[in-house]
């Protein structure tokens, strides 16, 4: 049984938030299919880096929709605020003569002071923060039209760089992109030094360690995965490799990841949408909170937005219709809970992926556009309603089922989910000696018990 136990190590065990790994499962399952039914065209290089570069946006708005949702809002703004902001950019480089990283950081302005308004009526005001994005997702739609004069803008070709270009070529011929295979290689020493710093560090506080050929069977799986993804990407017709925006996608994903998982602030978004009465009892400034994640939203809104006119090479009053349904999609599919203090980034960009993936495949099998989004809005909703009850008969998730028993200590007890909140940092939660449990980010509702508000609603 002990080897069982250890096995299971690999795929998450007590050392990290096993509940990615059933999304994780997911996404392979569906390119296995796809790959199948598609006659290998899923996996093929050129397919490959279309929609990394196709969907990189959509992946950004997630990383922001999942914060505003773990909060306990939605944004329905952000397909009209990124092509507002698309449009003023474009303005600002034909019209203005501002050049391109200028403009690229007057289009950053222009989304926070977006977030900014609406974060106020969201957080100082009070107004839903429904009604506040529709109203926005109204306006800015009308003032993208407005700007525009209904009417496409081309941009520079400098500008198209961050959305259509690609890792450059260097190096002697290898039949690869050599920037591709080397940002590969550097994945894969990261990797291996995170396994065993994180090994050197349990040896150093005397926790419990699984033996030494789990973890060279872990770095095997992860290192052959990066290695083959680093092939495919770097093989792909001439003249393309890694796409510019997968590499942003890529950058947003470890900052936003280590803020909501890593710090106290993060921490406190997790609080204020598991109950927000108890955590601006403890201490969390909850309009704060409110304001920053809707600022946030309308700031990366932007930068989707500058990226997908940089990949068309036009702004074009069509921009940004509907992105707010594929990033809220994304972030539930990605096992976030619908009334909030639940959800990762991490696990919204794999839903992300599978949303792409299923798109992607259908086309590719010649499905019509009106039965991909049928298809999409049925997965959606068998997802979230098997979580839903599931919750509601005392049962994990889907996540938490196909994880579940991989997250128990020795004892047989829950293991708390990789940053869980400790009270003595940010003042919510439960402490060493206190019965309530501690709000945990990566928590479900089978595993932790929001704590009551202590004043009325």
């Amino acid at each position: 049984m002990s080897g069982i136990k250890d096995l299971k190590k690999v795929f998450g065990g007590n050392q990290s938030n096993a509940r990615q790994f059933g999304m994780i499962a997911t996404l392979v399952v569906a390119i296995l299919i796809f790959q199948f039914l598609t006659g290998g065209l899923t996996l093929d290089p050129t397919n490959l880096i279309a929609l990394v570069s196709q969907y990189s946006y959509i992946l950004i708005l997630a990383i922001g929709m999942v914060m505003v949702i773990v909060a306990g809002h939605i944004d329905l703004s952000v397909g009209s605020v990124a092509a507002f902001s698309g449009i003023m950019v474009a303005t600002s480089m034909t019209s203005w003569n501002f050049p391109w990283p200028v403009a690229i950081v007057f289009g950053l302005v222009v989304g926070a002071v977006i977030g900014a308004w609406q974060g106020f009526w969201v957080a100082y005001v009070g107004v839903p923060a429904f009604i506040v994005t529709l109203a926005g997702m109204l306006l800015f739609r009308g003032a993208n039209q407005f700007v525009g004069n209904a009417d496409t803008l081309p941009v520079p070709e400098g500008f198209t760089v961050i959305g259509a270009g690609y890792l450059p070529e260097f190096g002697p011929n290898t039949g690869y992109n050599n920037a591709t295979l080397l940002l590969g290689l550097v994945l894969a020493l990261v990797v291996v030094y995170r396994e065993f710093r994180l090994r050197r560090v349990q040896r150093a506080m005397g926790s419990e360690m699984a033996p030494l050929w789990v973890s060279v069977l872990k770095l095997v799986v992860l290192v052959g995965i990066i290695a083959y993804a680093a092939t495919l990407f770097g093989g792909g017709r001439v003249g393309t490799s890694f796409p510019i925006s997968g590499i942003i996608l890529g950058v947003l994903v470890l900052v936003y990841g280590f803020v909501t998982q890593n710090t106290i602030f993060g921490r406190h978004i997790y609080a204020v949408g598991g109950n927000s009465h108890a955590a601006e009892l403890s201490g969390v400034k909850a309009k704060r909170i409110n304001f920053f994640v809707m600022m946030n939203m309308s700031v990366l809104a932007s930068l989707a937005g500058m990226i997908y006119v940089a990949r068309a090479g036009a702004s074009g009053p069509q921009d940004g219709l509907n992105w707010e349904l594929d990033a809220i999609a994304s972030v539930f599919i990605g096992g976030a809970a619908v009334a909030g203090g639940i959800g990762t980034v991490t696990g919204s960009i794999v839903g992300g992926f599978v949303i792409a993936v299923l798109n992607n495949g259908l086309q590719l099998m010649g499905v019509g556009s009106d039965k991909v989004q049928m298809i999409k809005g049925l997965v959606l909703l068998i997802a979230v309603a098997v979580d839903v009850y599931n919750k509601s008969q005392g049962r994990p998730s889907i996540t938490g089922f196909l994880t579940r028993g991989l997250r128990r200590d020795k004892n047989g007890v829950a293991a708390p989910a990789d940053g869980a909140l400790a009270s003595n940092q940010s003042g919510v939660g439960a402490g060493p000696e206190s019965t309530t449990p501690a709000l945990q980010p990566n928590g479900d509702l089978s595993d932790v018990q929001r704590p009551k508000a202590s004043t009325p609603n």
